[in-house]
């Protein structure tokens, strides 16, 4: 695991947006954190460690997942299975919807390689599980086993782990 000094600054990097993409809602915006290469490092290995050796692949929600999935698998040496927002792949498997706290939406995925493959889940932030909760039914719903879900940021109170039991996450607020 990172010490956390490392952590610590990889979090300062998150900047809170009041009122974005609506009023009450705070945007966590991880953006700064991308961009610094030891910060990120940090957080994917904070991301991964806990499961370590248990998984062939990761599994990363369009968008902001996409960035953490792509670098954990990398430094995982395992593949990446996107999970990606409706309407944008030429041939879905899957499709699920659920619920955000501000609206809702739906996800897709081929279903390429996933039959068996015991898969890690990650997202940015999990707020109230609406989003990881519909991609671990997506994963399984093409034959994947889940074997952990990992989020950069969650935001307590919300519901999200209640709705999903038991979630790694990196940092909390």
């Amino acid at each position: 695991m990172p010490d956390a000094t490392a952590l610590a600054r990889a979090e300062s990097l998150i900047t809170s947006i009041p009122d974005y993409p609506q009023p009450g809602i705070v945007f966590r915006d991880i953006t700064p954190l991308l961009t610094d290469a030891a910060a990120l490092r940090t957080v994917v290995d904070a991301l991964i460690e806990p499961f370590a050796g248990r998984f062939d692949a990761v599994a990363g929600v369009e968008a902001r997942g996409f960035l953490l999935a792509g670098a954990a698998a990398i430094a995982a040496n395992v593949g990446l299975m996107p999970i990606r927002k409706a309407g944008k792949l030429p041939r879905p498997a899957a499709t699920m919807s659920y619920d955000l706290e501000y609206g809702s939406a739906r996800i897709e995925m081929h279903d390429d390689n996933a039959a068996g493959a015991r898969v890690l889940l990650l997202d940015d932030v999990l707020a109230t599980g609406g989003t990881l909760g519909a991609g671990r039914d997506l994963l399984q719903a093409v034959g994947s086993e889940v074997v952990g879900i990992a989020t950069l940021l969650e935001i307590d109170g919300l519901g999200g782990r209640e709705a999903l039991g038991d979630v790694h996450a990196v940092f909390h607020v």
